[in-house]
This record gives C-alpha cells, structure tokens and sequence, in this order.
C-alpha cells in the first residue's frame, strides 16, 4: 500500500514538474508574443485588485486545481494531496508530534478569526483605502481644476489684452478728434478775431464815409446860403407861397 502510495506521489511529483515546465514555457511564450506581437509593450499604471483571488479550502488558490484539472481531471489535486499525505506520514517525513495539534489547534482559530472578523475588517480596511484614494484622487483633481483655471484666466488674459488694444485704438481715436475739435475751434477762434477786425475797418469806413458826407453837405448847404441875397430869398418865398396857393386850388 505505501509502495502505491510512493508510485502514486512520484507520479504526482513528476506530474508537477511537468506542469511547472509547462507554465513556465506557456508563461515564456505569451511574454514574447506580446513584446514580438500584435501588442507592442508599453507602460501601464498597476490596478489595485478589488477582490482577492478565489482560493479553496481556505487556503489552497484556485490556479492549482486548475492545472491539475488540464492534467489529470477534478480527482487529480485531492489525489495528489492524499498520496502526498499518505507518503509523508509513512515515512515519517512529516510527524505528527505535539506541535502540529497545536498548529492545527492555531489554524483552526485563524480559520474562525477570519471568517468572524475577516468581512468586518476587510470592510474597514476598504474603506479606509477608499477614503485615502479618494484624497489622493480629490487632491489630483484641485490640482487638475487648479491647472484648468489657470488657463482659462490665462485665456481671459489674452482676451482682456485684446480688449486693451481695443481701447487704446479708441482712445487714440477720441485724441484725435479731441485734437480736431481744438483745430476747428481755434479755425473759428481766428475767423471771429479777423471778422471783427474787418467789421471794425468796414464800420469805420462807413462812418468816415458819413462824416465826410455830412460835412460836405454842411459846407455846401453854408456856401449856398451864403450865396443867397436877402431879395433872392425875400424871391423865394413868395414863390413858394404861390406855388402852394396854386396847389390849394388845383
């Protein structure tokens, strides 16, 4: 029976090695297909697991029955394991001496710790990486919007520049027709000065012109009258009353 059992855990051991060479090149393989492939290799940020990976029995990862299974069927890993088993205690590799009831004894407790206390702390271990990540997260997004309005002041910036450039223009152009309006004022300012001036000169010819008139007529009408003798004048009237006489029966 225990020769058996030795054929069977060499066989088992044989089938391992097989099975880690396997991996191993179907490992190798599909490195190089994806350096030589389709997929040239390229940095990617790592991905935090949210679940842990299946495992049975508590401790034993799923990937081990499932390359047993390519090999040997569903029986294959519990085969091994109890040849495994059987092999050790017979030959005493593994002894079952106080120390390992009380290992089993420790497992047994770990095994109800975790599975009382394990879905509570996990929770509370999540959260708290949740709550880290969020703070990193969060704290990358203010330096994100931080950055966003950063440019878009920047772009306001600009805008207000152009806006700037704008006014100026336009002062510039209220310069110059402020500097127009001071032209076209001071153009009025000498043509009101040189009108007045030459009303000036026009009205004082008038009155030169007047002067002289009245004057020359004064010194005529006083050399006509001069002139007249009192019988010429005594003459004049009589002749005027009857020219008025005839007028009045006319």
């Amino acid at each position: 029976m225990f020769s058996r059992a030795l054929l069977s855990g060499q066989h088992a051991r044989s089938v391992v090695s097989l099975g880690t060479r396997a991996t191993a090149t179907s490992v190798s393989s599909n490195a190089a297909s994806q350096t030589q492939g389709d997929n040239p290799p390229e940095w990617r940020r790592p991905v935090r697991l949210q679940e842990p990976g299946k495992v049975r029995m508590g401790f034993i990862p799923e990937e081990w029955f499932q390359f047993f299974y390519k090999k040997t069927g569903v029986t294959g890993p519990y085969t091994f394991a109890v040849t495994l088993s059987t092999y050790m205690f017979s030959k005493e590799i593994f002894v079952c001496e106080h120390e390992f009831y009380n290992g089993l004894s420790l497992a047994i407790l770990c095994i109800a710790a975790v599975k009382l206390t394990g879905p509570k702390l996990a929770a509370y271990l999540d959260k708290e990486i949740d709550e880290y990540e969020n703070l990193w997260n969060k704290s990358r997004q203010d330096y994100k919007d931080s950055i966003i309005n950063c440019i878009e002041g920047e772009k306001k910036a600009q805008k207000s520049m152009e806006g700037q450039l704008l006014l100026i223009v336009a002062k510039r152009e209220n310069v110059a027709l402020q500097l127009e309006a001071d032209y076209r004022r001071r153009l009025m300012t000498a043509y009101n000065d040189v009108k007045r001036r030459l009303d000036f000169q026009v009205e004082k010819l008038n009155i030169e012109k007047r002067i002289t008139q009245k004057n020359l007529a004064e010194w005529v009408v006083a050399k006509v009258q001069a002139s007249i003798t009192p019988d010429q004048e005594k003459q004049n009237i009589d002749k005027c009353i009857s020219d008025l006489a005839a007028m009045a029966k006319a």
